[in-house]
């Protein structure tokens, strides 16, 4: 961050006058700046000094030099300064809003010792510290103090963190303590935080670290606990001083330190969150600089020095301007000030967590803000100076900002809606929506406070097109959904978020009440709608109607006024409401009810005093009353009893206002005697709850306080005597009886005899209630009672009186019933007959007449069709057998499928009527095949046949219309039905029908006479491909005939002549139409052509103009030029382009001479400056004497063109001697040479040439002898002659050059003629000529006669070159022998090259034997390379099979290496290690060699290895590293050796199994999958099944790790003390084939509980193949025949550290002496040389 100095608010003073602090208020206006004098100045934002006032002491009468101001600090609102004092005390001055108010001291803080530091971090607090270690805060509120925390140590520092919720206190010893107010969940611990080397002075608390300073000239960072982040160490710089004060941006990113003439910058890098030093701001003669006090919006810092001076400085990064109307000052990465430059206003954009502001966007009218980070997003309102930020992951930009609502923003991104509320740093919510439209989009956030409301937001939006969403924002969850069956196109909440309008496309205006969630429709047509402001009043418009609905609880109390124009607005304000529309060209405004809409604003603030009070005023119509009743019932609800009796009064309900009058009265007597409004009362209570008719609640209120006599007035005055009874009852009133009497004298008195009758009933006397009943004419009341009574049921007089009475009532099946019951069956069935209680009579019937059920059945079915309930009929008509009603009653039901599957069981002729309206039903709902099939059924095909045509079905219907019609009946049927739709314009059903019969032209003759040419071209393109474009093309000419240029362009297009549509266009004089066609289908260059003739139509400026238009000028001109249109072309260039004229001349010079107008074409050539091209055409058409004229008039330099054309022209017609006399006169020899020469006349070419260009003779000479060789003898012969013609003339030079310029291979004579020739010309020039003739001896293999020349020229070397060149070797070596010995070496030399290069190596072996064997090497011939090294010495010997050695490894022939070294012996040589380790190795790895038959493999290189190690013993290497490598190596080799041998004996088999486990220790050097697999084999064969399994499991594992390529996840845990290596190499590749059978066979064995996974132990508890004893660590001898430890039965060797077992050697012994194994005696003689010899003789083998 760059400081740059800004201007001087107080110029130093010449000695010590120290600036002791000073402050910025919060709100940025003001600056205070405290002198030594102790008067505070005070500065406006500009730096311009405003005011002034000075300090007082704590006490008078010390004067007012008795204190210092220590610290001063503006309150949170900037209009009061805290004043800290060494007097102990601190004073708080008001200075009020503007400059110039009075300064008042309003509060003082007396304390125990000096004030040192100031903070003022919340509204009524101030925190100090004392020089007695105290951090105390001030409460201003209060005018009192207390301590915080206290330490022992003078407090010299004070500072807070960015929030102001924490502070750090330093103090002498270097204390730094923290406090928290609010550690807003960071967790971070208070106390003692760190202790400093020296005191902080310095003190600065940043965003993410601390930095204190002091006077040991260090700045240290510490982390947020206390522990060293940094440290810059400035204390070995001299000109550096102490830090004395130090300050924090606002934004905690920076901190700057005061010094000595200096300020230095830290600057926090969030990246590798680290402090960054900026260049400091070095300021010479400023002195120390005592105080620091930066802005609040970080833009300004300002120092205070130790002689009275205060420097401004500009902090900011860098500065922009946006749109020319705001100005972008950044302060920091994370902090940006925007200034409105037309107001001034300003506004701070910071990110509270630090993070870089990359770019910042005023939207929204110039009113909204909006800025990225790397993890947020800042919005703001610059109206309302509301700023919000949070979490944002970064979309690439691609998010919408919408600015509609003033309350918050909504942003838009990939299908979700995020809705963020200015100042809140919270998202408000966050939806999923595809449909981002303000208008579709509501919100509303505490837009009308509502009485017990505290957060009121919500949200509708839409889910998809038409389902709406409403959400409510501050609880998070779903209000409610609404579902519409039409697109939804607006949508808006009212401010209360209770209610929503939304309307559909089709324009219905639908209200959703979102309480209830009723949806209810309240206007059609609805073009404008919109919620009055500030109320729940809707305007809407209808067609020609304004509607307002001045009460939406009651949408169907609508006021309307026709309107003549459309609503465009709606204002409110000042007490007015107006609706503005426009009719035609004027604005017309409709005022609105005032008083209707502040009615609804009273009821939702609850206000219904005010509500009653405006009611009153209005006349009673429809709304007024509509009004009155929502009135009522909030109201009553509120318990509000004067207004409801006020609101029932105006509507006239009189009971109401009489009963609340009552209720009224009894509140009032109750409020005035306990106090309260007396609605509490349970009387109260109880009334209201009687008034909403819930009297069971009214009980309850009642019997809570035990008011049993008032229940029973109730219940009696409403006559409920049933509730009153059993009240009494419950609680056992006495009078409970004289109720019951009571009860039925009134029933009795006022006629109810039902109620008396079961009154009687309860009492028990039945008779009574019967005669009761039967007078209140309820018959059936008596019969059901008498019908469960047997006593009854017994007196035939009451069941002929209750059956009379049934008969007379016609309650026939209750008198059936009665019958039935007394069992007078036939009464009862008639009964039930005459009743149409059929199912009760048919049940009857089964019983009593069963011959009867059938045609009740039927009868049954009669009564259900008269009903029409056919469904329930069908059924009956099958019970009785009537299967023609049955069907017709399943039609009448139009239960198809039964009707269906009755027919279909029926064979009746009767039913065809009845299968044509099945099918008929069938064909109605598309099952075709089903109606088809009843169709024929019923002979009626034809029906069946309109079915399928009218469905469009030809095909069925003609396969129907096939079978019962000729096909000229079909063809004539489908023509005339075809022609029948024609004429009904159904065109797509009559190219049907058409198509059926396959008729496809008349479909085309129908589409053209109705001109729907689009289904023609169709039609013809199907059916006459091959005049489509023909038909394309007639189509087009006659729509062109008829003027329709479109069309016609259309199908010019479709039938590839897009050349006519142009012409068209141009015929019609639309050049435009004509060149877009051109354009867009036209060949590439083709709307050149026509911008051309468009212009070329034009002329003049109009065509110019046009042109360039199109660009195409210049090549217009161009191409009128080109089409020879010179008029036209001369007529563009001189209005438009004047340079291009002399072109135009030009091509009409050409048109001109190719049109034979050689004269006007010569004065268009001059014209054009091209004179020369005039004389190139008269040269063209040889008129020679015009091509001279212009040439000298108006190109002399094409003088000499035309010469040389006239002499070529004489050329041609064999005048050389005049063509050799112009081309003289041009200056032009080089021409006549070059003629003469292509007529072969090289005579006179070279005389022109020797006479006219003398340097170019030689050039042409050669070029002759070049000629005359390739013309062979002939050109020889004449190449002879011309050397004879040189002597001749005794030019001896030329002569020789001629001759030695002779080459005829085939005739050897004639070129040694030639060259003895030469020689005898010779004479002085000798020894020029003999230089001259060498080379082509030498060349011509004439090497004898080179030699000589060289010798007679005492050119001893070059001889014996010539004799070298001619490969006489002996000569050559006798000259240099004779004449120059130096020279024999060289001779030698070339004679080895020689036979190098003629490979003649057997030759050069007696020459150069080292340089043979190189070249039998170079060409592989290895056999004869080393044996001819076997002849040399053996060094020489051993470097070739060395050679060999290695070439038979990269050919991977590791046993013919073996072989190789067999033959040949095995030095100990070091630079042969490698070869001897990679021939072990390569042998090693070779497959199937665990085999006898590949003992003599393993014999060879155990005895190679021995030969070695001897060698290596008798050398330097011995007992090295490398000796001991191959010492190993050899014991492998035996083992492997050993092992082949006995492979074939039987008896040996164990010993076998002991070698196979003793090569598992040395797997460094065996591939170790090879080995684990021979070892389990062989352990397995034996019987050793467990070690078999811990193998062979090995095995698999290495496997599995060589497929992984890494063996890292092997376990070793099986072979944990012994001496198995657990490091190995990773083998290459798998050496064995069979692991899927090895798997097996160990899956196998681990389920066989018998064997363990653990390998077999000895008498040193160490595994029995190990020569390491786990426990001691001693190793023990390996057995020289098997590889295992020798520990007992011991038999020794001879060699130190050789021994066997006893019962193995014995073993061995005795099987090699009864098989007779030329291996085992081989093995036995080999152990005898290794060993020293054998135990003892006792065996002999022949």
């Amino acid at each position: 961050m760059p400081l740059k100095h800004l201007k001087t608010l107080l110029s130093p003073q010449d000695g010590a006058a120290k600036v002791t602090c000073m402050t910025w208020a919060p709100n940025n206006a003001k600056f205070a700046v405290c002198t030594v004098d102790r008067v505070v100045l005070l500065y406006d934002e500009q730096g311009e000094r405003r005011d002034k006032f000075s300090t007082k002491p704590a006490d008078s009468k010390y004067g007012k030099k008795s204190y210092v101001v220590k610290s001063m600090v503006f309150s949170p609102d900037s209009t009061k300064i805290g004043i800290a004092q060494t007097d102990n005390i601190i004073f708080v001055y008001k200075i009020g809003q503007e400059w110039g108010d009075k300064k008042v001291i309003c509060n003082k803080f007396v304390q125990t010792s000096a004030v040192t530091c100031l903070l003022w971090p919340a509204e009524h607090s101030i925190v100090f510290g004392l020089t007695e270690g105290k951090i105390r805060v001030a409460n201003t509120k209060t005018n009192k103090s207390s301590t915080i925390y206290g330490t022992e140590s003078y407090v010299i520092s004070l500072t807070s963190n960015v929030s102001g919720k924490g502070i750090l206190s330093g103090h002498a010893d270097g204390t730094v303590v923290r406090y928290f107010f609010d550690d807003e969940g960071s967790g971070e611990s208070q106390g003692k935080l760190l202790i400093h080397p020296c005191p902080p002075y310095a003190l600065a608390w940043g965003a993410n670290s601390i930095i204190v300073a002091g006077c040991d000239k260090k700045v240290v960072a510490y982390d947020r606990e206390g522990h060293v982040l940094q440290t810059f160490d400035y204390s070995r710089d001299r000109l550096e001083k102490e830090f004395t004060v130090a300050a924090t941006s606002p934004s905690g990113q920076s901190v700057v330190l005061g010094s000595f003439d200096r300020l230095r910058v830290f600057n926090w890098c969030p990246r590798r969150s680290a402090w960054d030093e900026a260049s400091p701001k070095e300021i010479p003669n400023l002195y120390t600089i005592t105080a620091l006090a930066w802005k609040k919006d970080g833009s300004r810092l300002c120092a205070g020095t130790l002689c009275g001076g205060v420097e401004q400085f500009d902090c900011c990064l860098r500065r922009s301007i946006y749109k020319n109307k705001f100005e972008m000052t950044y302060v920091g990465l994370s902090q940006v000030i925007v200034k409105n430059l037309s107001t001034g206003t300003r506004v701070v954009l910071k990110s509270h967590y630090g993070y870089e502001i990359e770019e910042v966007k005023i939207l929204g009218k110039e009113r909204y803000l909006v800025a990225h980070t790397s993890d947020t997003l800042l919005l703001g309102d610059l109206a309302s100076n509301k700023l919000s930020e949070v979490a944002w992951q970064g979309s690439g930009g691609n998010e919408k900002f919408f600015f509609e609502n003033e309350a918050v923003c909504m942003v838009f991104n990939a299908g979700e809606l995020t809705l963020v509320e200015y100042g809140n740093n919270e998202i408000l919510g966050s939806v999923r929506t595809e449909f981002m439209n303000p208008h579709l989009t509501s919100v509303r956030l505490n837009d009308r406070r509502q009485k017990g409301v505290e957060e009121n937001k919500k949200l509708a939006y839409l889910i998809d097109i038409k389902t709406i969403a409403i959400l409510d924002l501050a609880g998070g969850y779903n209000l409610g959904t609404v579902s519409h069956d039409l697109k939804i196109d607006w949508l808006e909440l009212n401010e209360t978020g209770r209610k929503l309008l939304f309307r559909d496309k089709k324009l219905k205006l639908n209200l959703f009440d979102i309480e209830s969630g009723v949806k209810t429709t309240v206007l059609s047509f609805c073009s404008y709608v919109q919620w009055v402001p500030g109320s729940d009043v809707v305007v809407a418009q209808n067609r020609g109607n304004l509607c307002v609905w001045y009460n939406i609880d009651s949408p169907e109390r609508v006021t309307m006024f026709p309107l003549k124009g459309d609503i465009v607005d709606l204002e409110r304000a000042n007490g007015k409401t107006e609706v503005i529309v426009t009719e035609g060209v004027n604005t017309v405004s409709y005022t609105l009810d005032e008083g209707l809409i502040e009615f609804g604003t009273a009821i939702d603030d609850g206000d219904y005093y005010r509500a009653t009070a405006f009611l009153e005023t209005l006349e009673m119509c429809a709304e007024t009353e509509a009004m009155w009743k929502t009135l009522s019932k909030l109201s009553l609800e509120a318990r509000q009893l004067h207004i409801a009796e006020r609101c029932f009064a105006a509507l006239g309900d009189v009971s109401k206002i009489r009963f609340l009058n009552e209720t009224n009265k009894i509140a009032d007597s109750i409020a005035k005697e306990y106090g309260g409004d007396g609605t509490e009362n349970y009387k109260v209570k109880a009334r209201l709850a009687m008034l909403d008719k819930n009297f069971k609640l009214a009980e309850m209120y009642y019997m809570e306080q035990n008011a049993i006599d008032e229940v029973m007035e109730m219940y009696q005055e409403l006559h409920m005597w049933d509730d009153c009874i059993a009240v009494a009852e419950a609680k056992g009133h006495p009078e409970l009886d004289n109720l019951r009497r009571s009860y039925f004298a009134w029933l009795m008195e006022t006629n109810q005899n039902e109620k008396a009758g079961e009154v009687k009933e309860s009492e028990g006397d039945y008779v009574g209630a019967v005669n009761l009943y039967l007078k209140a004419g309820l018959p059936a009341k008596a019969a059901w009672l008498a019908m469960s009574r047997d006593d009854l049921l017994a007196s035939s007089d009451i069941i002929n009186r209750i059956a009379t009475a049934l008969i007379k009532g016609e309650f026939y099946e209750r008198a059936g019933d009665l019958f039935e019951r007394i069992r007078n069956n036939q009464r009862a069935l008639e009964c039930y007959r005459t009743g149409n209680a059929f199912r009760k009579a048919v049940e009857l019937a089964r019983l009593a007449f069963p011959s009867e059920v059938v045609k009740l059945e039927e009868v049954w079915g009669d009564y259900l069709v008269q009903q029409k309930q056919m469904d329930a009929a069908i059924n009956h008509y099958i019970e009785s057998g009537c299967s023609s009603k049955a069907v017709e009653a399943a039609i009448g039901a139009r239960q198809w499928k039964k009707a269906l599957h009755i027919v279909e069981l029926q064979e009746d002729r009767s039913l065809d009527m009845s299968y044509l309206k099945i099918a008929q039903h069938y064909a109605s709902i598309q099952e075709f095949e089903v109606a088809e099939r009843l169709f024929v059924k019923g002979d009626h095909l034809r029906d069946a046949i309109d079915m399928y045509t009218q469905a469009g079905k030809w095909e069925q219907a003609h396969k129907l219309a096939v079978k019962c019609m000729s096909q000229e009946e079909v063809s004539a049927l489908y023509i005339s039905r075809a022609k029948e739709l024609e004429k009904e314009g159904k065109y797509n059903e009559a190219e049907r029908l058409f198509a059926t019969v396959n008729e496809p032209d008349l479909a085309i003759t129908m589409y053209k006479k109705n001109k729907m040419y689009d289904d023609m071209i169709r039609l013809v393109g199907r059916h006459h491909r091959n005049l489509l474009q023909e038909t394309h093309i007639h189509l087009a000419k006659e729509l062109e005939a008829d003027g329709r240029f479109q069309e016609a362009e259309y199908h010019y297009i479709e039938g590839q002549d897009w050349k006519a549509a142009v012409n068209m266009y141009a015929h019609g004089d639309m050049w435009e139409e004509a060149y877009r066609v051109s354009k867009n289908h036209g060949a590439t260059s083709a709307h050149k052509q026509v911008a051309y003739l468009w212009a070329k139509s034009l002329g003049g400026e109009a065509a110019v103009k046009l042109l360039n238009k199109f660009g195409l000028l210049e090549t217009a001109i161009d191409f009128a030029a080109e089409n020879r249109s010179f008029e036209f072309a001369f007529e563009l260039a001189r209005l438009s382009m004047k340079q291009k004229i002399p072109q135009i001349h030009l091509k009409n010079a050409m048109f001109l001479e190719d049109e034979g107008k050689f004269i006007e074409a010569e004065t268009e050539f001059i014209k054009a400056g091209k004179p020369k091209e005039a004389v190139l055409m008269y040269v063209h058409i040889q008129d020679w004497s015009g091509a001279q004229r212009v040439a000298e008039a108006h190109d002399p330099d094409s003088v000499a063109d035309v010469l040389v054309g006239q002499a070529k022209f004489c050329f041609e017609q064999k005048d050389f001697q005049k063509a050799e006399a112009f081309l003289l006169r041009a200056q032009r020899p080089e021409l006549a040479i070059k003629y003469y020469r292509d007529a072969e006349m090289w005579s006179d070419a070279i005389r022109i040439c020797k006479d006219y260009l003398p340097n170019k003779l030689a050039v042409l000479q050669e070029e002759y002898e070049k000629e005359a060789s390739r013309k062979g003898n002939r050109g020889v012969e004449g190449m002879v002659e011309q050397a004879q013609e040189w002597e001749q003339s005794c030019d001896y030079a030329q002569a020789v050059d001629c001759y030695l310029k002779v080459k005829d291979s085939s005739n050897v004579a004639l070129q040694e003629k030639c060259w003895m020739k030469v020689i005898l010309l010779h004479s002085a020039q000798f020894v020029y000529i003999a230089f001259r003739i060498i080379g082509p001896l030498l060349h011509w293999f004439f090497c004898n006669i080179a030699a000589e020349l060289y010798l007679n020229l005492d050119l001893i070397k070059e001889a014996v070159d010539a004799f070298i060149e001619g490969e006489e070797w002996n000569k050559a070596k006798r000259v240099a022998k004779e004449l120059d010995p130096r020279l024999e070496g060289y001779v030698d030399q070339r004679y080895k090259e020689h036979l190098k290069n003629q490979g003649k190596v057997d030759s050069l072996v007696g020459v150069d034997v080292m340089a043979a064997l190189d070249m039998y090497v170079e060409r592989g011939q290895w056999e004869k390379c080393i044996d001819t090294a076997s002849k040399q010495n053996f060094k020489i010997l051993h470097k070739y099979v060395a050679l060999y050695a290695t070439h038979l490894i990269k050919e991977n022939d590791a046993e013919k290496v073996l072989s190789l070294y067999m033959q040949h012996g095995v030095p100990a040589n070091q630079q042969n290690f490698n070869i001897y380790k990679r021939m072990f190795l390569e042998l090693m790895n070779l497959r199937d060699r665990d085999v006898a038959e590949a003992y003599r493999m393993w014999a060879d290189l155990r005895d190679a290895l021995h030969l070695l190690c001897e060698n290596l013993t008798k050398s330097s290497e011995a007992n090295s590293p490398a000796h001991e490598d191959f010492e190993q190596m050899l014991v492998v080799a035996h083992y492997y050796a050993t092992r082949s041998a006995i492979k074939g004996t039987d008896q040996l088999v164990i010993l076998v199994a002991k070698l196979s486990i003793s090569l598992l220790r040395h797997t460094e050097l065996i591939p170790a999958d090879k080995a684990f697999y021979e070892a389990g084999l062989a352990a397995k064969a034996v019987g050793w099944d467990n070690m078999a399994f811990i193998f062979l499991n090995r095995f698999l594992d290495l496997a599995d790790g060589i497929d992984e390529g890494t063996l890292e996840a092997l376990d070793h845990t099986d072979f944990q003390d012994t001496d198995i290596p657990f490091e190995v190499p990773l083998p290459s590749k798998l050496h064995v084939e069979k692991r899927e059978e090895i798997r097996d066979w160990v899956l196998t064995v681990s389920m066989d509980q018998r064997v363990e996974q653990v390998l077999p132990m000895d008498e040193r508890g160490t595994y029995e193949a190990s020569l390491v004893a786990a426990k001691t660590g001693i190793r023990s001898l390996p057995c020289v025949i098997t590889g295992y430890p020798v520990l007992r039965n011991k038999i020794d060797f001879k060699k130190p550290g050789m021994a066997a077992n006893k019962d193995d050697w014995n073993k061995f012994l005795m099987a090699t002496k009864t098989t007779h194994s030329p291996e085992c005696q081989d093995v036995l003689k080999f152990i005898a040389q290794w060993c020293g010899g054998l135990p003892s003789a006792g065996y002999s083998f022949q």
